[in-house]
């Protein structure tokens, strides 16, 4: 009589138990990644958390970096495939192909891209901005910064009674003579100073907090330029504000369709991850530049600086039109604000 025993599976050796252990971390370690990379590939209108997920996306690439180690550990190729394209996208989206400059506008002519080449034609603006948290930003530290770096164009968001009185005591006056401001409790006050002549001239309408349009004319070398200067507080995207954000976000693009040369400087409480800031950018027709990725420097954080323990991401900007050229882009922490200031140099063609 014969007998056939029954086959049995190989026991796992601890070679494939290793491979399978690496496999799960290789998914754990994707999960976020595709999640955050869906929402920020579909243009739709996400919920607060998926809004502020979104954030973080230059931060993905190293889960997804993980995820693609692990994969490979695991031997996996299909698995090693997907979270080699995972990475692919991350990269992507680091790194955007248009590094969201635009053509230059009949306007501007031939206006330099670096501040220091001297061409007829232009005059040259040294901006800083800084949300100045409720008004706390240390007076002489934003005063030091001012005076070292030559700026001639600060806005301030978050600008209190209190720290008006520290400015002009640390002497901000007699660098920056020229001031609009509108200071407040809490979060809502705002303040540009300059060197040039300011006029307000409006409002960005049914903005959360107050966002005051200003006309600024420069004068250099004999040379006069007029700027469309904005100073931006959006409303944050927490809580019941969302819609707030958006409508605020929307409100702003539609300046960049202002004749003229248009400047937006402040805190936008958005990345370029957002596809809102991203329409912003596209403007009422004509395509905004912004500034810091123009200069490449995308993952530059400006937030959180201070308290919290997140990652940095990128929500404080200047953006100009394209007939503004810019250089020089920087950021400077400053103590007693969450928000870093960040400064540039943009050069303004003439007036005809």
């Amino acid at each position: 009589m014969m007998f056939r025993t029954r086959g049995r599976a190989a026991p796992r050796t601890p070679a494939g138990g290793a491979a399978c252990g690496w496999r799960w971390l290789a998914g754990l370690a994707a999960a976020p990644v595709v999640v955050v990379s869906v929402i920020r590939a579909v243009p739709r209108e996400w919920p607060t958390t998926a809004v502020q997920l979104v954030s973080f996306t230059p931060w993905l690439v190293l889960p997804a970096g993980a995820s693609l180690m692990f994969a490979v550990l695991g031997r996996r190729r299909w698995m090693a495939g997907a979270a080699a394209g995972l990475v692919a996208v991350q990269l992507f989206w680091l790194v955007p192909l248009d590094y969201a400059r635009a053509a230059p506008d009949a306007a501007a002519g031939s206006a330099p891209d670096s501040a220091a080449d001297s061409v007829d034609g232009i005059v040259e603006l040294r901006v800083m901005s800084l949300n100045a948290k409720l008004g706390k930003a240390d007076a002489a530290e934003i005063v030091r910064l001012v005076r070292e770096n030559h700026i001639t164009l600060l806005t301030l968001q978050e600008y209190t009674h209190a720290l008006e009185d520290r400015l002009n005591a640390a002497g901000l006056r007699a660098l920056l003579p020229n001031r609009i401001s509108d200071p407040a409790g809490r979060s809502a006050g705002n303040a540009v100073y300059s060197v040039h002549e300011l006029v307000a001239t409006g409002d960005v309408s049914d903005s959360h907090f107050p966002m005051p349009v200003i006309r600024l004319t420069a004068e250099s070398d004999g040379e006069r330029a007029v700027v469309e200067l904005t100073n931006v507080h959006a409303r944050a995207p927490v809580g019941v504000g969302l819609q707030k954000w958006r409508s605020d976000l929307a409100a702003l693009g539609q300046l960049a369709s202002q004749p003229g040369n248009v400047v937006l400087a402040g805190d936008f409480n958005a990345s370029y991850d957002h596809a809102e800031f991203r329409e912003l950018l596209q403007g009422g027709g004509r395509k905004l530049v912004d500034v810091g990725m123009a200069q490449g420097s995308r993952l530059v954080p400006t937030w959180p600086m201070e308290d919290l323990f997140l990652p940095g991401i990128t929500i404080d900007h200047v953006l100009t039109s394209p007939s503004v050229r810019s250089a020089d882009y920087a950021v400077h922490r400053v103590p007693g604000t969450d928000h870093a200031a960040i400064m540039a140099t943009l050069t303004v063609p003439a007036a005809g």
